[in-house]
């Protein structure tokens, strides 16, 4: 069921990414897209010419092959799920579409979501217009959270890259609420 109305739902802002797994899924077609789990996001708003808009922002990592996927088309869905798809959710978080149609491993079930992708067993996804995309400044960053890169170098370094590097962050408008 679609929600165009979603600004009266309660969606526990702190607790949403921190408690519930969640996929983000670029692009715009069933034949052109990726998705990937994601625990490091916020709800919040931004102005606009129309007043407050709604916002999602997502931060992905550059070795994430979705991370190409974001770069690339103007829509994403953020979409969360009830408890038993977590294995579902672990298995996308830890195989990548670079070498397998993980999707299709994974047991879900992807749908057209606005001009997004979405699945059938999400139970609230949030269809999001790409307002802006940047990789975080490695420098700007506060020196704990440098240490917390630098302590994983496994996770947050990309093939043929020397050093860890720091996630991309994308701020969608919320444009619907399925």
């Amino acid at each position: 069921m679609s929600n165009t109305n979603f600004r009266q739902e309660d969606y526990k802002a702190f607790d949403t990414f921190s408690k519930d797994w969640a996929l983000v899924t670029a692009g715009n077609n069933m034949d052109d897209y990726n998705t990937c789990t994601v625990s490091w996001g916020t709800f919040g708003g931004t102005a606009g010419q129309a007043g407050d808009r709604p916002i999602v922002t997502v931060f992905i990592h550059p070795a994430r092959y979705t991370q190409k996927f974001m770069e690339k088309h103007d829509t994403f869905t953020v979409s969360f799920f009830p408890m038993e798809q977590r294995k579902a959710l672990g298995y996308l978080g830890s195989h990548s579409g670079r070498n397998e149609d993980k999707v299709a491993n994974s047991g879900l079930t992807p749908v057209a979501a606005g001009e997004g992708v979405t699945f059938k067993e999400a139970s609230k996804t949030f269809i999001c217009r790409k307002l802006y995309g940047a990789q975080l400044d490695q420098q700007a960053l506060a020196q704990d959270i440098q240490d917390c890169y630098a302590s994983m170098p496994a996770v947050y370094t990309q093939d043929g890259k020397n050093q860890w590097e720091p996630h991309f962050m994308y701020i969608g408008e919320v444009v619907e609420v399925k």
